[in-house]
């Protein structure tokens, strides 16, 4: 989750709060809630379940292959392993192209930010400091080097607005938090101690009571951070953890000197990030140092139902491609590219891209490349970002809009709704926007396979409302395949609903402001699989004749 803005509210507090409850009198809310229905569960999901029971029972849809554009993904992992994708043209371990595609013992899919001794790239810094100092290079000063009139200079701009302005504030907040977490670890060995377990959830504190005044006091804080989250169920562990990453993310804000940081990626994998025509670097290691963030959203999409263990994904009948090009810090536009590239040329029919940011240096290869898909008949699916922004005023790349005007039709951008039963219906970190965000989907603490030994774990962010749309998306796709890229994406809009309970919802970002729920996105509404199924159903495939073809020529071989 985008945990900086929930965690200002109280970072001033101090060891000493006074032992004030937060009393929770709702009901708990499912750890799958995204799959269910607000008629039967009170939730806002998607309807997956009551689609499964009552539209598809008894069917056997056709499997569809989703690429996971991430950070990686746990290929040992017990609810994901049988529904990887596996490719059928490659033999494993033989240090052989088997197919010729370039890329040696693919697998699984392909690591564009491996080293070719078998390394990985877990740290990069961020697009902005690249081209901040990339300028800073080119002409020494800008600031007297450019017209100011120019494009570039607003874009110079941009940057020392982005680089330089919040080095201040940002040591600031940075020693600030750091007394944040300092405090939550001793709450935590006093409440570790007192309750005989490391994690407890609001829930748990929100019984405890004890004549020990440590021990109150200690319950007090960590129930004021949790529930400054606005999300029920939150674990003091996932809080602790999303609070380290925060504050390691202020430090490196904090520690701007002016000097230009190492190029890591460039060093590790050895490629050259000038030439996009340079393709083939990387490794077969999709699984690397890092990758909780895609194996969190492998699982949200296609976990193996019914099989009793941890969680079902939203769809029954995936094949999961890892590809991995996102590092801890801004992916590279041309691991972007290729990463889309390499996906369409082994037959992803859906690419789930939960990354993003706010510079694109070389957006026309990333365009490129969408375009490609686009041609191929391939739906992209993209996060629309965690900062509580208006998408519609801000960039976040990658986005559907070329450099030529033109927009792609098989690209959705997601934003993140809440549950329904507790805390906003919106989600305060997610990005938003009436013409650059077309559905918002469940993204607020998401159930889902983690990495490390057959592990679970919730998380929140447009990150995980992306899968539950590419989810979604391959379950319409399953048992509808003649649907094209640009219908799916039409009838996930259309099929979108409106919130159930009323339409003013708290404007993502800000404080106490209302907004129409309908003015947040292109659809105005949260993505419905039950609906969605029944659109296609009366939806005639554009695809329906080269599928015949197809079917033919399989037929005769």
């Amino acid at each position: 989750m985008n945990i900086c803005r929930e965690l200002a509210i109280v970072a001033g507090l101090v060891f000493t709060t006074s032992a004030t409850g937060f009393s929770q009198q709702k009901a708990a809310v499912p750890k799958n809630w995204q799959l269910l229905s607000y008629g039967t569960d009170s939730v806002y999901g998607v309807g997956a379940e009551k689609a499964y029971s009552e539209l598809l029972k008894g069917k056997k849809g056709k499997t569809v292959i989703v690429a996971v554009i991430d950070s990686g993904i746990d290929t040992t992992h017990e609810d994901l392993r049988d529904i990887l994708w596996r490719n059928p043209k490659e033999i494993p371990g033989n240090h052989i192209d088997d197919d010729g595609n370039g890329y040696v013992d693919d697998v699984y899919g392909w690591n564009f930010l491996g080293a070719k001794d078998g390394g990985t790239v877990k740290e990069d810094s961020d697009e902005a400091t690249r081209e901040y100092y990339r300028l800073r290079r080119q002409y020494g000063n800008p600031d007297s080097a450019l017209e100011k009139d120019s494009k570039e200079f607003v874009y110079w701009t941009r940057l020392k607005d982005r680089i330089q302005k919040p080095s201040s504030q940002a040591k600031t907040d940075y020693k600030m938090m750091l007394k944040v977490q300092e405090n939550l670890l001793k709450c935590e060995s006093i409440l570790a101690e007192h309750l005989k377990t490391n994690d407890f959830t609001m829930e748990q504190l929100d019984t405890l009571r004890s004549a020990d005044q440590d021990v109150m006091l200690a319950r007090s804080f960590a129930l004021r951070l949790l529930n400054s989250t606005g999300e029920e169920g939150t674990t003091y562990q996932a809080l602790k953890t999303d609070l380290g990453e925060y504050v390691k993310d202020l430090k490196r804000k904090a520690e701007f000197t002016g000097s230009e940081p190492n190029d890591k990626r460039a060093t590790i994998v050895g490629d050259n990030l000038n030439d996009i025509n340079d393709r083939y670097y990387g490794n077969n290691d999709v699984q690397g140092q890092f990758a909780f963030h895609g194996t969190h959203v492998a699982g949200i999409i296609g976990a193996i139902r019914g099989n009793g263990l941890g969680i079902d994904g939203i769809a029954d009948n995936v094949r999961i491609m890892a590809v991995k090009v996102v590092p801890e810090g801004d992916e590279r536009d041309k691991d972007v590219a290729l990463g889309i590239r390499y996906a369409v040329d082994n037959g992803a029919q859906i690419i789930n891209m939960s990354f993003g940011k706010g510079f694109s240096p070389q957006k026309e290869w990333v365009d490129e490349a969408i375009r490609y898909a686009q041609e191929k008949g391939v739906l992209l699916v993209h996060a629309a970002g965690n900062d509580g922004a208006n998408n519609d005023e801000v960039e976040n790349y990658p986005k559907d809009t070329f450099n030529d005007g033109k927009e792609a039709d098989n690209l959705l951008t997601v934003g993140a709704s809440g549950n329904g039963r507790s805390g906003s219906k919106i989600a305060g970190f997610s990005n938003y926007g009436k013409k650059e965000v077309d559905v918002f989907a469940p993204g607020v603490q998401i159930y889902s396979t983690v990495p490390g030994g057959n592990k679970y774990g919730s998380a929140s962010g447009t990150s995980m409302a992306a899968p539950v749309v590419a989810g979604v998306a391959a379950l319409v796709l399953s048992y509808n395949p003649d649907l094209s890229a640009r219908q799916l994406k039409q009838i996930l809009e259309k099929s979108a609903t409106p919130l159930p309970d009323g339409n003013m919802v708290n404007k993502p970002g800000a404080k106490d402001e209302q907004v129409a729920f309908s003015e947040l996105s292109r659809s105005g509404g949260v993505v419905n699989v039950y609906e969605a199924l029944k659109l296609a159903a009366k939806t005639k495939g554009e695809n329906a004749k080269k599928n015949k073809v197809k079917m033919q020529s399989l037929t005769k071989d």
